[in-house]
Parts: C-alpha cells; sequence; structure tokens
C-alpha cells in the first residue's frame, strides 16, 4: 500500500440557495398585495420592465383549467360559513363592467348637466380634514370648558398622564404635589373631565369608570352601587347572589347586567381604535354553468409586468462599452426571471387552490359542518408538490367564496376519528357542533362536557372529554356551572 497525494473525480448533487432562488420563494409565500409592492420596486430599478396596462387578464393568469357563484358580499363570513344557504347566485359575474351598468330606474343623464358638476366635486372629500385623535378631541372640550389658566394646566397634566384605554391610575394627591395645589382643586378638575366626550374617560378603575357613565345616564342607584361593588360576582356570572346583594328580584338583576353591557369599560380604547383592516381576497371563486366552481387570481390584485423588447433591443445596439453591455444582459435576466416567476407563481396558487376547492366542495355548498379534515400532505401529493411548497402558497392569502373570505389555511384542520371505524370528522366542525348544542340549550337542560360527549359519540364523533373542554375554552363558552348561573329562570 503506497501512501502519497493522487486525483479522485466525484460526482454529487446539491441545492444551492442562489439569491434568485429566495426570491421566488418569497414570492410564493407573499400575498397578491405584497407582491405588487415588490413588483413596484422592479419597475423603478429595472427600465426594461413595464407594467402590464391591459384591463383583462392574459392567458398566463387566467382561470383554472378544472371546473371548480360569484364571491356575493357577506357581511359576517362566519354567519354565512355556518349556514346551508347560499347567498343569492344570480348576482353579477367578477368580470362585469359597471362603468356600463345602466340602472333602469335614474334618469340617463347628459354631459354639461349634473353629472359633470358631481365629477367636478369628486375630490372634495378627499380634501375634507383628517379625524382628530383622542389628545386632540379632549384638548378641544378643555379650552371650552375650563378658563383660568389654572384649571388649564391641571386639564393638560391629567391628559398627558392618561393611559390609552382612558384611565388615570395617578392618585390626585399626587398630582397636587407635583403641580404645587390644592388637591381638591385637582379632583375639582378630573370629575368635570370625566363627564367630556367620550364619557368614563380619567377614572381610576373599571368601578368608577362605569359609575360615571351610569351617572351620565342617569341610572346610577343604590343597587346599581351595590352591583359595581361585586363585579366579581359578575364575573362568576352569581346573579342568584347579585339579587341578594342589591336586593333586587331576578328581571331587575337582568335588567341591571344588560345595562353594564352597553357601556364601555375602555373608552378611550374604542375612539382612537384603529380601523378595521379589508382582507384583500388573492383567488375568487364563483360558480360555473354546469353547477361547479371556477376559480381566478384576483385581477385587481394581480401584479402583471411584461418586458419592453423594443427598449432592450435599442439598448443592445447602444451599448458600447463591454460593462454597458453587461449591466443590459444583467437587466434583461433579471427582468426575465420576475415575469417567469410570476406566471408560475400564479399557476401554482391557482393549482393548488382547485384542490382544495375540490376536497371541501361540502363545505362551500352546505356549511362548516362539512368541513373535511385536511392536511399539507393530502394537497402535497395530488397536486405533485413538496409540503413546503403548499404551506408557503397558502400562507398570507385568502380565497372569496360565497361564504365569505377565508385564509386558505382556514381549510386545513385535523381530524377527529369517527366511532366504530367510522369516517373521521374535521376539528372545525366539531368546534361549530358543539357551539350549536352550548346555543341550544335550556335553562333546564345545561350540558356539562361528558354529555356533549356523548351526544358527540351518538353522532359517530369519538371525542375525549378533555378535547371538548379545549374546544370550548377555544370558543370561549363557559363550563356548564357558569352557563346554569346565567340562563338561571330568576325567581
Amino acid at each position: 500500500m503506497s501512501i502519497g497525494p493522487r486525483l479522485d473525480l466525484r460526482h454529487s448533487q446539491q441545492l444551492v440557495m442562489t439569491p434568485q432562488l429566495r426570491q421566488a420563494i418569497k414570492l410564493l409565500q407573499s400575498s397578491n398585495i405584497e407582491v405588487t409592492s415588490f413588483v413596484e420596486e422592479e419597475l423603478e430599478r429595472n427600465p426594461l420592465l413595464e407594467r402590464d396596462e391591459r384591463t383583462t387578464p392574459g392567458p398566463d393568469a387566467g382561470r383554472a383549467t378544472d371546473p371548480l357563484p360569484a364571491p356575493a358580499e357577506a357581511p359576517d363570513a362566519a354567519a354565512a360559513a355556518s349556514s346551508d344557504v347560499l347567498p343569492n347566485e344570480n348576482a353579477a359575474p367578477l368580470d362585469a363592467e359597471w362603468d356600463n351598468v345602466y340602472d333602469s330606474g335614474s334618469p340617463p343623464i347628459g354631459r354639461g348637466g349634473r353629472a359633470d358638476f358631481d365629477d367636478d366635486l369628486s375630490g372634495i372629500d378627499a380634501m375634507a380634514a383628517p379625524e382628530k385623535n383622542l389628545r386632540e378631541h379632549i384638548g378641544e372640550q378643555v379650552r371650552l370648558t375650563f378658563e383660568t389658566p389654572r384649571d388649564r394646566m391641571i386639564a393638560a397634566n391629567l391628559l398627558a398622564l392618561v393611559d390609552p384605554a382612558g384611565r388615570l391610575t395617578v392618585l390626585d394627591g399626587t398630582i397636587a404635589a407635583a403641580l404645587g395645589c390644592d388637591e381638591a382643586v385637582v379632583t375639582a378638575v378630573r370629575q368635570r373631565m370625566q363627564r367630556f366626550d367620550p364619557v368614563g374617560m380619567f377614572c381610576a378603575d373599571l368601578r368608577e369608570c362605569l359609575m360615571v357613565q351610569l351617572q351620565d345616564r342617569n341610572r346610577f342607584d343604590p343597587a346599581m352601587a351595590a352591583l359595581l361593588d361585586n363585579l366579581d360576582m359578575l364575573a362568576r356570572r352569581d346573579l342568584r347572589g347579585l339579587q341578594r346583594v342589591c336586593g333586587v328580584d331576578g328581571e331587575d338583576i337582568t335588567e341591571m347586567v344588560a345595562e353594564l353591557r352597553r357601556l364601555d369599560p375602555k373608552p378611550g380604547a374604542s375612539f382612537d381604535a384603529p380601523p378595521a383592516m379589508t382582507l384583500v381576497p388573492d383567488v375568487l371563486m364563483r360558480r360555473g354553468p354546469a353547477d361547479d366552481w371556477i376559480i381566478e387570481l384576483n385581477p385587481e390584485t394581480l401584479p402583471r409586468v411584461l418586458i419592453n423588447r423594443g427598449f432592450h433591443a435599442r439598448a443592445v445596439v447602444g451599448a458600447k462599452s463591454r460593462d454597458e453591455k453587461a449591466w443590459v444582459a444583467e437587466r434583461f435576466q433579471t427582468a426575465s426571471w420576475l415575469v417567469k416567476s410570476l406566471e408560475q407563481r400564479a399557476n401554482t396558487i391557482l393549482k393548488v387552490s382547485a384542490e382544495i376547492v375540490r376536497r371541501q366542495d361540502g363545505f362551500f355548498r352546505h356549511g362548516v359542518a362539512h368541513l373535511r379534515p385536511l392536511i399539507l400532505r393530502d394537497v402535497a401529493e395530488e397536486v405533485g408538490m413538496h409540503e413546503s411548497t403548499v404551506s408557503r402558497v397558502t400562507s398570507n392569502k385568502a380565497i372569496a367564496t360565497p361564504r365569505g373570505t377565508f385564509e386558505l389555511k382556514y381549510f386545513f384542520t385535523t381530524a377527529i376519528a369517527g366511532t366504530m371505524g367510522g369516517e373521521s370528522v374535521s376539528a372545525e366542525a366539531v368546534r361549530h357542533r358543539i357551539k350549536a348544542m352550548v346555543d341550544g340549550e335550556g335553562p333546564a337542560d345545561i350540558l356539562s362536557d361528558d354529555a356533549i360527549v356523548e351526544r358527540l359519540r351518538t353522532e359517530g364523533v369519538d371525542i375525549a372529554r378533555r378535547t371538548v373542554a379545549k374546544y370550548r375554552d377555544a370558543l370561549r363558552i363557559p363550563s356548564s356551572v357558569q352557563r346554569k348561573r346565567e340562563k338561571a329562570v330568576p325567581a
């Protein structure tokens, strides 16, 4: 055996994560809005790219070849999902040109008439002053309410110390010592500010906040005071105990509790609450002519770009130096990669969405009770992709359906085995069934967790008691003891 240097030739394969591959993966798991933002940046950096100004999607972003009702407006997606009745299926199609729709109930308006006047004023709403925040709103009331500089200074300090929920936990004595004034003066200013809009600000705790709001509505009396002194009993839903403490009957305590529920425990938080973000769907779904489903990418958010080949040809001819030619070639390669990546992303999303819709057909036709168990592996095996790819495709994306707009992740639920080897059931469908059971309870037939387990097993669902308790807690349903107190017939 000789010892010495030698040359060996070995073959091996490995996946190299190039920057373009990393970017393609990022595009795949991003929503259409996020991809649009990225495309806008590329349009600024790359002169060979241009926005596709066509009004209708091209064949690259076309509809799925597999047949899969126009996504009707659903104010409550959860309610629509649990219903067995689909919305109006005679609504206009997704690609309706609303600019050309004529309403026979309105007289035609010619140019130069009212329509021209409305067009001229179309931007007035956009010129309106922005809404004031909470501190600006309170500051205006301070200037209108207090006349002396002393009171205004105290009010300004109180406003600076209030938390976003509207609480003022600093004691009046502490504030008075810091400002060098009497505590009674600070208390008087704070009590006046408690009646500002929104009512209930600048209170030390929840009891005082609710008391101020009741006083403002002229609904504060000794019985209400006793109720506010025993909010812990209300949290336990001990209505019979509250009847004894407050000295009222069952009907009165029910009305008092209902009155408290109409109050705002955090008046400051609701004032400055940001507007609810609209869930923009990436995929649209509608009923086909043969009572099947058709899906397509949302053209309103679908990013589409083209390569300006005419400009590219002129740039190639006009490039003189080697660096200029290399720069043009690199820009063309980047533009080609982006167009190809967007096309591949669109086809992948459509393929995965079509498989999800096919497997959850019962949900779209009959409601959440017919939601089937589904995992990433099931879809990945059917479409010929890796599970990680399906996971990226379904992340941060939503689909507009006849039952509302849902995230694609919503349709992936764990399976609960059926009794006697029967068909497994979706966990989401079981949660829906538990909620329906509790909603249908009467004061005399409150269901315990064991009773819910027995009912589910008679329906073919093999479930453990601890699982029912976990699902009940997730649905924020109190225990059977608390529900019995809450639904007890008033004596």
